[in-house]
C-alpha cells in the first residue's frame, strides 16, 4: 500500500508544482470496486475553486494516460483546509503548537485516538501533550492524524 501511495504521490506531484502549488497530501480510499483519489493542494496565497478544477483537468489527463488505479475512482480536489491532515514530519513540525487528533495504526495503553497539544517532533517522534503527560508516537504509528481548529470566544 505504501509502495502505491508513493507511486501516486510521484506521479501527481509534479503536475500540481508545474502549476504552481504544494501538493499537502493524497488519500486513495477504496470503497469495494469503486474508490476515491483525494489531492489536497497548498498555496500561501489560498486555493479557489477555479484552481481545483484546473488542478483536476491536469492530474485526470495524467491518470487517464498512466491508469494507475484499477477500475473506476472518482477524482477529488482540494484544499486542505482548516482541519488539514497531517501526513509528514514536515507537517507536524509546521503546526507546532496546535491543538492536534491523531489516531494509531495499533492501541498504545488501551487507546488509539489521542487529541492534545502538539509539543514537536524528535527525531521521527511525533510529541503529544495532554492532560498533564507527553506522549511520544513514532511516525509510522500514525495512521490518521488532523489539526483541530481552535476558536476564540
Amino acid at each position: 500500500m505504501a509502495t502505491k501511495h508513493a507511486a501516486l504521490h510521484a506521479l501527481i506531484e509534479p503536475v500540481v508544482a508545474a502549476m504552481g502549488f504544494e501538493l499537502w497530501g493524497i488519500d486513495h480510499i477504496s470503497q469495494g470496486k469503486h474508490s476515491r483519489l483525494v489531492i489536497y493542494i497548498e498555496r500561501e496565497s489560498g486555493v479557489s475553486v477555479e484552481d481545483c478544477a484546473d488542478i483536476s483537468r491536469q492530474v485526470s489527463a495524467v491518470m487517464d494516460v498512466e491508469d494507475p488505479i484499477p477500475g473506476e475512482y472518482r477524482l477529488e480536489v482540494s484544499s486542505p483546509g482548516m482541519a488539514r491532515p497531517l501526513y509528514s514530519l514536515d507537517h507536524f513540525i509546521r503546526y507546532q503548537g496546535h491543538h492536534v487528533a491523531l489516531k494509531l495504526r495499533v492501541a498504545f495503553d488501551g487507546r488509539r485516538k489521542y487529541q492534545g497539544l502538539l509539543a514537536g517532533v524528535e527525531g521521527d517522534e511525533v510529541l503529544l501533550q495532554l492532560e498533564g503527560e507527553e506522549y511520544c508516537f513514532p511516525i509510522e504509528s500514525i495512521d490518521s492524524a488532523h489539526v483541530v481548529p481552535q476558536f476564540d470566544e
